[in-house]
């Protein structure tokens, strides 16, 4: 289910991994790619929500630090590696490529973004559809653009697509939230299964901008509410 909230652990068992080190991971699943964005502060690469409110920009990967390269952002992001294969990068971008080219159905991929430390929360299934090349001033770099899938049901447990949550919530507004909550629901203080709830439905005229309309729930509040307003 779309914004539900997931431990480090929980998201690795969840991909069947032992973990998951890379951000970019292309058909980690025979059915989907996987990528793990963050736009805490901190974090070494610029992801964004776009202002349609359902599109991300996800930003490329670097070079591996070696010897040779002991400044990777000094260095152009790499579609291949110097013995010619594909990186990531490269894998995501052939993707693209063929679905621009070809006419094919868009790379689906689970997007999962970084709220806390070891704390995680389902973006949704997102499509690929775009990429480009532009420089920061000092290299070039890679931008992806996925649009949120109308498909939701095609991400294997996710279930059928919700209308309710067909607008992402921002980062800054899940952390202020989870904060606020302490993350456990507010019905019943459970721990376990949670997620980042409309308190009013979008599909009803309720925001996802502001922490005042969101609040944790654990899946059994969640599913009970369903398109309900209490």
């Amino acid at each position: 289910m779309i914004d539900q909230i997931f431990s480090y652990r929980e998201m690795c068992d969840r991909e069947n991994v032992q973990v998951l080190q890379r951000g970019m991971n292309y058909r980690l699943n025979p059915k989907y790619s996987v990528i793990l964005m963050s736009r805490r502060s901190n974090a070494p690469y610029h992801d964004r929500i776009l202002a349609d409110g359902t599109s991300v920009e996800y930003e490329g990967h670097d070079e591996s630090k070696t010897e040779n390269t002991p400044f990777p952002k000094r260095y152009d992001q790499p579609l291949r590696t110097k013995s010619g294969r594909l990186t990531q990068n490269g894998l995501f971008a052939n993707a693209a490529d063929q679905f621009k080219n070809d006419a094919r159905l868009p790379e689906k991929v689970r997007v999962y973004e970084k709220v806390l430390p070891g704390v995680w929360s389902l973006k949704g299934l997102f499509d690929l559809v775009d990429y480009s090349i532009k420089s920061d001033g000092i290299r070039n770099v890679i931008i992806f653009r996925l649009d949120l899938s109308d498909q939701q049901e095609m991400d294997l447990d996710l279930g059928s697509a919700d209308e309710t949550h067909n607008r992402l919530i921002p980062s800054e507004v899940k952390l202020e939230v989870w904060k606020r909550d302490k993350g456990v629901c507010v019905i019943c203080g459970s721990e376990k299964n949670l997620h980042f709830d409309h308190d009013l439905p979008f599909s009803r005229g309720g925001t996802s901008l502001s922490s005042k309309n969101i609040r944790i729930l654990c899946a059994k509040h969640n599913l009970s509410k369903s398109d309900k307003i209490e």
